[in-house]
């Protein structure tokens, strides 16, 4: 989708000035919204990609006005209300209900396994690929309503396959229950001229890593 999310290559957003030294954490409750994120995300009801568009179907105004662990936390809660997990009553008040706790948690002592294990994404397939070392390829111009992970700078532009990939979930797929649809993966290289015209800062080269589906032979 066409979402706040996707700024690569926006302009007007002002300088990055990284802070020195900086923290992992600016305040406390960030640290406890990626501890909460990942417990909930333990119950296995959604994948990464379904979270991630939780994220980026937040409002443009919301999304661009908050801070980043801000953003994890509303978009949790859209989670928790979508599966069941929490009322709105309870959202707002703060307050749990009576209820059965849920058989899937993610205890102290399971934290550190967890983390090690994270969540593979690589898939096995049998299909040939469709594309080689080398090949000219276009990434498709296309705007789903859906998830996608087809940068909006480069739709629709031309580069080079530089590695082919084994399988791997398919975003467009997962992020909606459409299952893991799994396709090979291509690392593509782009230009800095096809992607931002002769104003491009010289021998400016970007990669993307692109799913066969986004992709047509130029």
């Amino acid at each position: 989708m066409n979402g706040p999310h996707d700024l690569g290559g926006a302009m007007g957003f002002g300088a990055i000035n990284p802070e020195k030294n900086e923290p992992v954490f600016h305040a406390e409750w960030e640290g406890r919204a990626l501890g909460v994120t990942l417990a909930a995300g333990a119950l296995g009801a959604w994948s990464i990609d379904e979270s991630r568009h939780a994220r980026e179907c937040l409002p443009w105004p919301i999304y661009l006005g908050t801070s980043y662990y801000e953003i994890w936390i509303r978009a949790l809660e859209s989670l928790l209300l979508r599966h069941g997990f929490i009322t709105g009553t309870e959202l707002n008040s703060g307050t749990a209900e009576p209820g059965a706790a849920h058989p899937r948690q993610l205890t102290a002592d399971r934290v550190a396994s967890a983390l090690a294990r994270g969540g593979p994404c690589d898939r096995a397939i049998t299909a040939e690929p469709a594309f080689a070392m080398g090949d000219r390829v276009r990434l498709q111009n296309r705007h789903p309503q859906g998830h996608t992970r087809i940068p909006g700078y480069a739709r629709g532009k031309r580069g080079r396959v530089i590695a082919v990939h084994g399988g791997f979930v398919l975003p467009d797929s997962s992020a909606h229950g459409g299952g893991d649809a799994p396709e090979r993966l291509y690392t593509v290289e782009f230009d800095g001229n096809e992607l931002w015209g002769p104003q491009a800062e010289p021998g400016t080269r970007v990669t993307i890593d692109a799913w066969e589906s986004y992709l047509d032979r130029a």
